[in-house]
């Protein structure tokens, strides 16, 4: 497994007779990057990641992983480099969490094949990284929010992609936990598309920031020069200003409404 790239060329999406929820977007993400994607609710976040783990089909333009276009390959294909976990999470599954996790392997298996050990051993190996051990054979539906969240992550590893969508992974999960996610997106060695309404978590956890306002690219490159004050002001509509805590010169954001 390793990182893969990620191309946007002059990628939109327009609902069916409907209008254009995000305009044309064109970026390079290089292998091994984090790219948080940011701005106001409605701004067309959700819909980007979308079209990153096909969902969506582009209006126009392409989506490319490694420099293939996702559209041209085999969904199986597909899922081996791409996963993603949602914030919609199912609560009616009957299946307990190593079985949800197993879920995950599915891309690797041909025809009706069963578990083999390498299987059994990822499936295992996530559990343990992401404190399940204890869960493994409980029912999915009866976790707490955030103990589904561990465990969509987990399926999710286990399918030992190359590229990561995670859309507002730290939701439902308490300081603890949402600390261990941030740790986790830091140190997975692959490409991480995540969305993110928290500019300070942002800052910290990615390289690259893509700012969305209104379904259009506002500005695409680092926190330093993406979130600017004017910036992140006219995107939210707000007053923000960026300070630097020392010693650890991690960046804080604090807003204001507009008289």
């Amino acid at each position: 497994m390793s990182a893969a790239s990620l191309t946007f060329a002059g990628v939109s999406w327009q609902a069916p007779r409907g209008p254009v929820i995000l305009e044309p977007v064109t970026l390079q993400l290089p292998m091994g990057r984090v790219l948080g994607v940011v701005g106001p609710n409605g701004a067309g976040k959700s819909t980007f990641l979308r079209l990153v783990y096909r969902y969506l089909k582009p209006s126009t333009g392409a989506v490319l992983i490694d420099g293939e276009d996702i559209w041209t390959m085999r969904a199986r294909d597909v899922a081996l480099k791409i996963a993603a976990v949602l914030q919609e999470q199912p609560t009616d599954f009957a299946l307990t969490v190593r079985e949800i996790v197993d879920l995950g392997r599915i891309p690797h298996r041909f025809g009706f094949g069963q578990n083999d050990s390498r299987d059994t051993k990822v499936v295992s190996s996530v559990l343990e990284r992401l404190d399940l051990d204890a869960f493994a054979h409980r029912r999915f539906g009866s976790l707490s929010g955030g103990e589904r969240q561990r465990v969509m992550v987990a399926r999710a590893l286990a399918q030992e992609p190359s590229l990561l969508v995670l859309d507002e992974p730290t939701n439902h999960l308490d300081i603890r936990h949402q600390l261990e996610v941030i740790r986790l997106i830091r140190d997975l060695d692959m490409t991480i598309i995540t969305s993110l309404h928290d500019l300070n978590m942002a800052s910290a956890v990615c390289d690259d920031i893509l700012l969305l306002q209104q379904g259009r690219a506002m500005a695409f490159g680092t926190p330093d020069d993406v979130l600017a004050d004017e910036t992140v002001s006219l995107a939210f509509g707000v007053l923000a200003r960026r300070e630097r805590l020392t010693p650890s010169e991690n960046t804080h954001f604090t807003y204001q409404l507009h008289a």
